[in-house]
């Protein structure tokens, strides 16, 4: 189960980590997500800054358990939170996306309880 619970963690780390630095590189393709969704500007560095922290959490809950435990609450709530974001803009068909970068963070908490 410690194995599952560490390559789990890992890919979602990875996974939020990519999402953060593609936001913060701001990649043609995300900018213009958030503007059909109309996140406001302001925010782009915010949200990318807290996916980031969010993935290393993840890495360093490896270690210390509670920090991976936050970290995983927290980008579990940021990709239901965009999940809301991208129905509210009523675009549908894209819902389950942010869904796909927070299944593995359910994961690595449910593998971390269990391990």
């Amino acid at each position: 189960m410690r194995t599952a619970h560490i390559v789990v963690t890992l890919l979602a780390a990875l996974m939020a980590g990519f999402s953060g630095t593609v936001l913060l590189l701001r990649a043609h393709w995300i900018v213009q997500a958030l503007t059909d969704y109309r996140v406001p500007r302001g925010w782009w560095t915010l949200l990318g800054v807290a996916k980031a922290a969010g993935a290393v959490g993840l890495v360093v809950g490896l270690f210390v358990p509670f920090v991976g435990v936050l970290a995983g609450i927290g980008l579990v709530v940021y990709f239901l939170g965009a999940a809301v974001t991208v129905a509210r803009a009523r675009w549908y068909s894209y819902v389950p996306f942010p869904l796909v970068y927070a299944a593995p963070v359910a994961g690595a908490l449910v593998l971390g309880y269990l391990a």
